[in-house]
């Protein structure tokens, strides 16, 4: 069984605590559902570190997955507040361990990926080891560390900028990757959204302007992997980065949702925002859902994987 469970289980892992504070305002019993769900894949992702050390140290070999590994430290910064009203040293222990361990990720992967630049190891995913840090800033009011929270929605705006140069030429000059590599696209809809978030969270004073310039520019990239999103699921055959189909999508609805009631309080009412939130997270749950069932199926079920299932 440690052998099923993919390293980008950790990607579902966040999608479902972040999930469960999309969710939240509809039913907290649903959100402690989902912050129990992404503890206990966080639990498989810690018995498949230490039980099969060298297939993770395998999989960080390789560029795609090594970045993916971004999204366990950015879960245990959101599960941070998750655990806070259980213990309030848990919590701040979960913070700071997430914030360091993310922090440490994106000093050896610029050591070793991006100072031996190659186009073709580029990928969406890359988006999660810089831009990812700003999660920190999405949980830093709950531990009065607003101040670190700016710091890292500014580094992760600044980060996304310049990688989405470095995707869009990848994809330009080298193309897609192979067929089941393909939903890591999906995680274009994310750092933008990502953003918001932290920007909404952490940072005041706020700019009306910047945070409608950030939000636009979510929206784009949110309609352009909605265009390309059924071609991703036609291929039904299980494939680790269908990870991709679960925090990108629960964080642009989030943005959007935080966007609305930000305007809302700057005295720019957007009433009109709350159809277009309530369909952004209908779909967050759906590609949640059916993430969290594929990943539950192959690693208990057996269900082999896209490369294998050909």
């Amino acid at each position: 069984m440690l052998k099923r469970i993919p390293l980008p289980i950790t990607g579902v892992m966040l999608g479902c605590a972040a999930l469960g504070n999309l969710l939240q305002s509809y039913s907290e019993g649903v959100r402690v559902v989902f912050g129990v769900i992404s503890a206990l894949l966080g639990v498989l992702f810690l018995v498949k570190l230490f039980g099969d050390f060298e297939s993770v140290k395998k999989d960080m070999e390789n560029p795609m997955l090594a970045s993916i590994s971004g999204t366990f430290p950015m879960a245990l910064l959101l599960l941070a507040a998750y655990a806070k009203p259980l213990s309030a040293g848990l919590g701040v222990a979960l913070w700071w361990v997430g914030l360091l361990l993310h922090v440490c990720l994106i000093v050896w992967f610029t050591v070793k990926y991006v100072a031996h630049f190659n186009l073709k190891q580029v990928f969406p995913s890359w988006y999660i080891v810089y831009v990812g840090i700003a999660a920190a800033s999405v949980s830093a009011p709950a531990f009065g560390m607003e101040g670190i929270g700016t710091v890292c929605f500014w580094f992760g705006l600044v980060t996304f900028a310049l990688i989405t140069v470095a995707v869009i030429a990848r994809y330009a000059k080298v193309g897609e990757p192979p067929v089941p590599a393909r939903p890591v696209f999906c995680i274009m809809t994310a750092p933008a959204s990502l953003c918001v978030a932290a920007y909404v969270q952490s940072v005041t004073p706020k700019s009306q302007a910047l945070l409608v310039c950030v939000e636009v520019v979510a929206t784009v990239l949110f309609v352009v992997v909605l265009t390309q999103l059924p071609r991703f699921l036609k291929n039904t055959a299980f494939a680790p980065s269908y990870a991709a189909y679960t925090f990108p999508f629960v964080i642009t609805a989030i943005a959007l949702k935080q966007t609305m009631a930000c305007l809302a309080k700057m005295g720019a009412p957007a009433p009109w925002l709350g159809p277009i939130v309530l369909i952004e997270t209908i779909v967050a749950t759906v590609l949640v859902l059916y993430a969290l069932i594929r990943f539950l199926m192959h690693i208990f079920g057996g269900e082999k994987p896209a490369q294998q299932a050909a």
